[in-house]
């Protein structure tokens, strides 16, 4: 009869053992449904014209589908009239306009963004060589990370208009402040640099700019503009610079065959004044 009471006694606790894995199961679930829920827009947008850029490419098959065609691309704010002046000047060039490029595109960036420039957070910095458009960071990235901010991608995309009809060269410039950062992506400021302004880049591409005139460059810390002791002056320094160059960078392209024996002359010559010795 004890040992009938016993066994009794232990049947009644089996419950709870079931009740605890459907209460973790219920718990796993909701976890689950939650993450599927939050979306990050902005790495859905980068996604999306990952793909568009993927699929839009010439077609290597008769007659495919072109899938490209059949994704929307993000909706681009349409520019103001003061960027409409601006992109068809600089295409009415090739029709005997004499205007200077570069007094254009800082003509254009004014009228566009002159509630941002006012605030400070858009500058544009002109010379005879070339316009530095210099970007506060804050407006396109978060802290510590080089995935666009979703007001980044109107901005860019303005941006990109503007610059779109001409044939001036693009160097991109990332900067950071000089407070540390270790993560699994981004060792240093260098790497965090570097990466915001390649995502700046692939904006601008997807934006209408030839990829050719583009290029990324990474400075981190390392050419402040103000004092990194203070937090207005670290805000300062945390940039990205487009610099737009009068002349065409002709570096990377092969020497043609021509201007190979006149080369191998200028050195012969060039080792005959020099002498023996």
């Amino acid at each position: 009869m004890r040992r009938l009471r016993e066994e009794e006694q232990a049947d009644n606790e089996r419950w709870m053992v079931s009740y605890a894995d459907f209460i973790t199961l219920l718990f796993a679930f909701f976890v689950v449904m939650y993450s599927i829920s939050s979306v990050n827009e902005g790495k859905y947008k980068v996604l999306t014209e990952s793909l568009m850029g993927a699929f839009s490419q010439n077609p290597r098959t008769i007659d495919p589908i072109q899938l490209g065609e059949a994704i929307p691309r993000t909706t681009v704010a349409q520019p103001p009239e003061a960027l409409q002046a601006a992109s068809s000047s600089g295409s009415a060039q090739g029709e005997g306009e004499t205007q200077d490029p570069l007094e254009s595109i800082a003509e254009a960036m004014q009228a566009a963004f002159g509630d941002l420039i006012s605030v400070g957070d858009l500058r544009v910095h002109a010379n005879e060589l070339w316009i530095e458009i210099e970007l506060s960071s804050g407006l396109l990235f978060p802290s510590g990370d080089a995935l666009p901010l979703d007001g980044a991608f109107d901005l860019i995309d303005r941006i990109a208009a503007i610059l779109a009809p001409y044939d001036n060269p693009i160097h991109v410039e990332g900067f950071t402040d000089n407070l540390p950062i270790r993560s699994r992506v981004y060792p240093t400021n260098w790497e965090l640099s570097a990466a915001r302004a390649a995502t700046v880049v692939r904006m601008l591409s997807g934006g209408g700019i030839d990829a050719g005139r583009l290029a990324a460059v990474g400075y981190g810390e390392h050419r402040p503009v103000a004092d990194n002791s203070t937090a207005e002056g670290r805000r300062a320094n945390r940039r990205v610079v487009l610099l737009v160059s009068r002349y065409t960078d002709n570096r990377h392209q092969p020497a043609s065959q021509e201007s190979l024996p006149s080369m191998r002359q200028a050195r012969a010559e060039a080792a005959e004044s020099a002498g023996p010795g």
